[in-house]
């Protein structure tokens, strides 16, 4: 049943407006400085306006989502902390103490903490009770979860963005918080892309040279204990994913449906918008790329996604800060489109020239 219903809503999703982008990017070329001055900058307003359908964007209010999960994995030794920290950063968002939260202040977003799954956790004031179930199983052992679980994670994460539109929300922020978690994404990205976990495992939250062997190992066994079908996204998912993952695969897609733009973060977020184009290619158009991690499979997922950040420092801390360090940059870029064109300037407009880019 929440299969059929994540089908029919995955069918409602469209392609982007391309008469919106070009209304975007003519409107840049009216603005007094030199075509394509603000490189990728440019090039995101146009795919907002591309989703929205309108030229004129507006950011104004900006929500940034951490959704929160336990991982069984951790069983594993693939962290260097316990589950319990999930819970504790779930309740510091919450109160707003977190990383997160204080770079959210400076970029005028609002944050909104949601439960996916966290372990044992009981109804938290501040927290958006999302849950699915009480954490994951151990990828290494058995899948992280059911099918009809992952595609109830899909369905709470658009539901998500679904309550964020009706609020009045015009930008999403995805971020996540699951110890454990960079072993999940790690282990749906090499699930979809074919790839070895020996190669492009990284140290998450600072692993040593055991720990790190130890978390390649659980990826591996994860891959071989339940054959993910590379070919099916919900089957990943819900095999070797986790259920921040399944969320905020729900929100990518979610934001296409509904027209609202999403940031992504980094690997885990980056995992889970691939899963999103899998399941509906169309959902790329709500996909924007605020940063590289610096976790190995960072610049693959980006390549998979065919996406390019607009901000590469080394970054690889979650809970959506990445994303936030993005939204000032928007801003600035906006400043500028809504400013003087060569017209206000009483010049001619510069003109594409033969070579080169514009």
């Amino acid at each position: 049943m929440q299969e059929q219903t994540l089908r029919r809503l995955l069918a409602e999703i469209t392609g982007p407006d391309k008469e919106a982008r070009r209304a975007a990017h003519d409107r840049w070329s009216a603005c007094a400085k030199p075509l394509g001055g603000l490189g990728l900058l440019e090039t995101m307003v146009e795919d907002i306006a591309a989703l929205t359908g309108s030229a004129d964007v507006r950011l104004e209010k900006r929500t940034l989502l951490v959704l929160c999960a336990d991982n069984g994995v951790v069983a594993e030794g693939v962290s260097q902390t316990g589950s319990e920290v999930t819970a504790v950063v779930a309740r510091q968002l919450a109160a707003g103490n977190s990383t997160a939260c204080r770079m959210a202040r400076v970029a005028r977003c609002a944050v909104v903490p949601v439960d996916m799954g966290i372990l044992n956790l009981p109804p938290l004031p501040g927290v958006v009770d999302a849950r699915v179930a009480n954490g994951t199983g151990n990828i290494a052992r058995g899948p992280a979860m059911t099918r009809d679980q992952a595609a109830r994670a899909v369905l709470a994460g658009m539901d998500l963005v679904k309550t964020q539109k009706a609020q009045g929300t015009t930008l999403l922020a995805a971020g996540e918080m699951g110890i454990g978690n960079t072993t999940t994404a790690t282990a749906v990205t090499c699930a979809l892309l074919g790839l070895n976990p020996a190669q492009v495992t990284g140290r998450g939250a600072g692993l040593s040279d055991a720990g790190l062997a130890r978390k390649v190992q659980a990826i591996e066994r994860a891959l071989a204990v339940n054959s993910p079908d590379p070919a099916d996204a919900l089957d990943v998912l819900a095999k070797v994913g986790g259920l921040d993952i399944a969320g905020l695969c729900g929100v990518f897609l979610g934001g296409a449906l509904y027209g609202v733009p999403v940031l992504m973060d980094g690997v885990i977020t980056a995992a889970a918008a691939l899963c999103a184009v899998r399941l509906c290619p169309a959902a790329d158009k709500a996909i924007l790329a605020s940063h590289c991690s610096a976790e190995p499979c960072g610049e693959r997922l980006l390549q998979a996604l065919g996406k390019q950040p607009v901000i590469t420092a080394r970054m690889h801390l979650g809970e959506g800060t990445g994303a936030l360090a993005a939204m000032p940059l928007l801003d600035m870029a906006l400043a500028v489109y809504d400013g003087s064109t060569f017209a206000d300037y009483g010049m001619q407009a510069y003109t594409p020239q033969e070579g080169a880019p514009c």
